[in-house]
């Protein structure tokens, strides 16, 4: 049996109950391309979450929910304002940028989240013909750097952005964790927060694959059926998507498998705190655990454990938990690293 690793939530399985759904769907013929009852199913999901006046588009891939929902808030003069640790600047292989042609613009954090008072200093050139013109900021709820915005500071960039002609677009790549570890409805700190479009994940939380971009300013989305045909994320097989997204949010299924995750990574904290020579280095507000350990004993743990190390010149590694990560899981890397120090 392979051990389990703590590099990622993409490197765990699938949920029994996804699975199941894929294979209920599995049965007979039925229209392609998301004219079909399953994707009909999972669109009413959605909107019983968000409201009747959005539109919802199913794709594969976290990076192309936020590359295709970006380049429809954006003309290829713009340039869209992120974190310097934002996924769409460090871990999308320049996506954002040949896709949308937009510039870039980013701000140093300390804890991965933008702020207001961050943005101020990309706020100029409007008018300018030599400037990339600003248009979207990018947020990324949880932060990849293991935080959350609170629903205020949500609002607070949406009222920002919006005062000043630009739209707030979120990476909900781990949603389900902010709203568990927030106690709020996904409702409460996107589309009533002022959020433009959203990128809704799911893979990284128990679906074998496939994200949703959810629409709240649908002025957006009017051209974008052809915007995900062009960009090769239409599946013609898309029930298979959309079963599993139905399956994810019916009975809290999400919250389930997002809850479990949160508290495998405070127990890890925990563990891991207690051995000395480990130092936690961030906030655990959701699924992620940051830390700082001697750098003799990362090759040697990663022989067994697979894991990212954060930062190379301070030796701090990043720990991601899942819906399957166990307390035992927990129990014995705490003992592999005391072993090691």
């Amino acid at each position: 049996m392979v051990t389990k690793g703590f590099a990622s939530d993409n490197n765990s399985g699938v949920h029994p109950v996804i699975l199941q759904a894929i294979a209920d769907a599995n049965k007979g013929h039925v229209t392609a391309y998301g004219d079909d009852e399953y994707t009909q199913r999972a669109v009413k999901k959605f909107k019983e979450i968000f409201g009747e006046d959005i539109d919802v588009f199913f794709v594969f891939i976290g990076s192309a929910a936020n590359v295709l929902g970006l380049q429809s808030m954006t003309q290829r003069h713009n340039a869209i304002i992120c974190a310097e640790t934002a996924h769409i600047n460090v871990d999308e292989c320049g996506a954002p940028e040949r896709f949308t042609s937009c510039k870039l613009l980013t701000v140093e954090t300390t804890n991965g989240k933008l702020t207001v008072e961050g943005v101020k200093k990309h706020m100029h050139g409007f008018g300018f013909q030599h400037h990339a013109q600003p248009k979207v900021i990018s947020i990324s709820q949880v932060s990849e750097l293991g935080t959350l915005y609170s629903v205020d500071e949500v609002k607070a960039l949406a009222n920002f952005a919006h005062a000043n002609g630009l739209l707030l677009h979120m990476d909900g790549a781990r949603l389900a964790n902010a709203a568990v570890a927030l106690n709020k409805e996904f409702k409460e700190f996107t589309k009533d927060a002022g959020v433009d479009v959203l990128s809704f994940g799911g893979t990284k939380n128990g679906m074998m694959y496939g994200e949703a971009i959810v629409f709240f300013n649908k002025k957006l989305a009017q051209d974008f059926m052809y915007t995900r045909k062009q960009g090769l994320q239409l599946a013609s097989k898309m029930r298979y998507i959309s079963a599993q997204f139905s399956a994810y949010l019916e009975n809290d299924q999400w919250k389930k498998m997002a809850a479990h995750s949160n508290k495998m990574a405070e127990l890890l904290a925990q563990k891991v705190a207690e051995i000395k020579g480990v130092k936690i280095t961030r906030p655990v507000e959701a699924n992620a655990v940051f830390a700082i350990l001697p750098s003799e004993i990362i090759p040697k743990l990663q022989k067994e454990y697979f894991f990212y190390v954060w930062d190379e010149e301070t030796s701090e590694v990043r720990w991601m938990t899942s819906w399957d990560t166990t307390p035992e899981d927990i129990d014995n890397f705490a003992n592999a690293i005391r072993n090691n120090i």
